[in-house]
């Protein structure tokens, strides 16, 4: 199961594709919007993906986990806006033992994070702010372009 999606996501569902009597181990991994990042409060996000590249890498990062693994897995990940609390991605894995799921399911994340072309834009109260990657990019809002 690879998926981008505008509706919100339900980790049980992903998990109970994964089920097999194979797997003695599924995890299952979500990432949540925080309403703090680094000090900044979030009011919301919204998330961009150039969607075939996107779901081109997605592919290739489920084909690598289940080779490495003998992984059953699954990546989704939401577009659009999301509010705090909401989840906005999901990695799952389904092995024989628990410690490859874990490896697996981690993988999965950290490589989405780092090389699939989805972006990330906060929302706060004073204006927004782009982060890509590590970076932070303070973008300047309009009520703060209109006073010069």
């Amino acid at each position: 199961m690879i998926r981008l999606q505008r509706e919100p996501i339900d980790p049980e569902m992903i998990r109970r594709s994964l089920e097999g009597t194979d797997a003695g181990g599924v995890a299952v991994f979500c990432g949540e919007v925080r309403a703090v990042t680094s000090g900044v409060v979030t009011e919301r996000v919204v998330y961009t993906a150039y969607e075939p590249m996107a779901l081109a890498e997605m592919e290739r990062l489920a084909t690598q986990a289940s080779k490495r693994w003998s992984a059953r897995v699954a990546i989704v990940h939401r577009l659009g806006q999301l509010m705090p609390g909401e989840i906005a991605v999901v990695t799952a894995a389904a092995c024989v033992h628990r410690a490859e799921a874990f490896e697996a399911c981690r993988f999965l994340i950290e490589r989405l994070k780092a090389d699939v072309p989805i972006w990330k834009e906060e929302f706060g109260p004073d204006g927004n702010i782009i982060r890509e990657g590590e970076q932070t990019v303070r973008v300047e809002s309009a009520d703060e372009v209109d006073r010069r």
